[in-house]
Formats: C-alpha cells, structure tokens, sequence
C-alpha cells in the first residue's frame, strides 16, 4: 500500500500512527490495518517472546551510550518513585519478568476508546474524519479513562551522582521537575529558557561554557512538559578532567539567570528568533500531528497553534523574571556524570 505505520509508547501515553495516500485505493485498506492493530491484536506467544529479546538486546545496547545512561539516571534522580522515574523500555530484569497475561491486562484497562486521542490531517471534511474515527476504534471497548497520575514533588536538596564508564568525555545532565501542559508559567519560562539555554549556539549558556571558556562543544537546556510536571533539562558532554569545571559554570550561569533575567536585548532575540522560526515547525502533515495530538492528549485550548505566536510576544522580562524564582531552584537541581576518571 506505500504505507508507514510505527507505535510506541513513552512516560505518560502510548501510540500508534499511519501515514498514507488519501485516495480511497490506499486509504481504505490501510486504515483497516490499523484498526486491527489497534482494537484486534491477537498478543501471540511468538510475536511477546520476539519482542521481548529485542526489547532486551536494545536495553544492553543502551548501556553503551554514556549519554543514554546519563538521561536514564537524571529522571531517576529528579523523579524518586513517581510513576514518570522508570524508563519506558524497563530494565532487563522488569521485560525478562514480565508475562504474556500482564501486557493482556494492561491492554484491556488502557487501550479503551475513552482512553484514545485521535488526530488526523489530511484531504477529508469533518465528515469523514469523524467516520474514520469511528472506524479506527470500533475494535475498542467503550472502558474508562486512565486516573490523573499524582502530582510531582520538587526535590527539597540537590544532589550529586557519579557513574563511571569507559569513556574518554563524561556526559552531565542536570534537572529538576519543569512545567505541565497548560501551565500558567509555561510562556514566561520558556522565553526564558530559549535564551538561557534553548537557542543553540546563541544562548547565554553556550556562550558561557563553549565560546567564552571552550568547555563543552554544545550545552543546552529545555523544558519537556507533560500531564505533570517534566523536567527542566540541562545538558553539556566535555572532557574527563574538565567536568567539574564545566559543571561549575553552568550552575553559576543558571543562578546568575535566576537573578538577573535576560536582558532587553537578549528579550528581543528569543521572541523573534522563536516566532520567525514557528512556520517551520507546523510546515508539514507530520509536524501539525504531532502538536494536534499534544492539544487533544493534554485537553489543550484548540487555538493553541494559532495564539502561540502572540503569547510569546506578550512575555515581559519581568514575568520571567517572576517565574523563574519562583519555580527554579539551583540549589535543588539533581545532578548525575557518566563517564571516566581524568587521564593522569
């Protein structure tokens, strides 16, 4: 049919996606595909016991990567026993331990038509999209919908965690929970960030870390919200024997944010440089899903795509200034390094 279809699943959702022509030749039969996916899989013994060992070959392969492992054991440390700490693949031992009957079950309570979000762009009316829809999840019990997951705690201390691995440059990642979909500091923060740590190569961390002191090639951070609150990620790869330098200048560059703000100019920058760029991110089929599916997922307003543009212009310095110390806190950032001892 010269179709795609991929699923997959991360910490607060799970999903499956088709992408096809939209003649009928095509998009009939396809979507009969996905449908049975969806609402009629079988979960037979051969496909579970495949999916398991490549599951667990993947896991191992993982644990290579010292950036990998850096990412896995920051939200282990900012999260503790959230349900957000684990990582969506698991470790070896939770896929070697879990059993045909339990991934039924979780099918069953989960996969349920009040439970689904639905987002489709394409050449069809409201019409046939509401057809489609119904088609899509006809093969699903009506069910409930999951339970709001508990709230995140900020963490009360900073810490500091180590982890060696054989390689020549230490990965550092830095985090302490962010914001959630529809937060009322999302703007604010996320102005501020773009300048602090989000813009590449012209953030006030990169210039800090790389251009001033030639630390670390890259360094950045972002925000990631979800239904609670996500982390807010700083990250930067440097030399064994100048991580804690590099650390260092990070940490100051984010307490001397927190403090002072951005400046006029710095303001100005972020807002063009974040709606000048905007088009490009809703440029495509496959770019519009994706935020339509993070509106319907997260009951976002449904003219979110269309205000963003203003809401970034309406954030003042002093409302970032606000936000910011009021929800960043430097001193309980959690810290994890992944890497080798300095040589010598």
């Amino acid at each position: 049919l010269g179709a795609e279809m991929s699923a997959g699943s991360a910490r607060d959702m799970a999903w499956a996606e088709l992408r096809t022509l939209s003649d009928p030749a095509h998009l009939t039969p396809a979507l009969a595909i996905l449908a049975d996916v969806v609402g009629r899989p079988d979960f037979n013994r051969q496909d579970f016991e495949r999916e398991r060992e490549r599951t667990v070959v993947g896991i191992r392969r993982s644990e290579q990567s010292p950036g990998t492992v850096a990412g896995n054991e920051i939200v282990l440390a900012t999260y503790g026993d959230h349900p957000y700490a684990p990582r969506p693949t698991g470790t070896i031992e939770d896929v070697e331990s879990i059993s045909l009957d339990a991934v039924k079950a979780f099918y069953k309570r989960y996969y349920v038509a009040r439970n689904a979000t639905i987002g489709i762009v394409g050449d069809l009316d409201r019409k046939q999209a509401g057809q489609l829809a119904e088609q899509l999840t006809a093969g699903l019990a009506a069910g409930e919908r999951a339970a709001k997951l508990p709230p995140v705690s900020v963490p009360v201390a900073a810490t500091l965690k180590r982890v060696t691995h054989p390689s020549t440059q230490s990965h550092v990642r830095m985090a302490a929970p962010g914001v959630h979909r529809g937060d009322p500091d999302y703007f604010p923060l996320y102005v501020g960030n773009h300048t602090l740590g989000g813009s590449g190569l012209v953030s006030r961390l990169s210039k800090e870390v790389r251009e001033k002191r030639g630390l670390s090639y890259s360094v950045s951070s972002y925000l990631s919200p979800m239904e609670q609150d996500g982390p807010y990620l700083f990250s930067l790869q440097t030399r064994n024997d100048q991580v804690d330098e590099a650390l260092d200048v990070m940490r100051d560059t984010l307490e001397s944010f927190v403090e002072k703000g951005p400046t006029a100019d710095e303001l100005v920058a972020s807002k063009k440089n974040i709606t000048g760029g905007y088009a490009l991110r809703i440029d495509s089929n496959a770019k519009i899903l994706s935020h339509l599916i993070m509106i319907g997922f997260y009951d976002m307003p449904l003219d979110y795509m269309e205000t963003f543009p203003a809401k970034v212009e309406a954030v003042t310095r002093e409302q970032i200034m606000e936000a910011f110390k009021r929800r960043v806190f430097p001193d309980r950032m959690q810290t994890v390094i992944v890497g080798g001892a300095a040589d010598g």
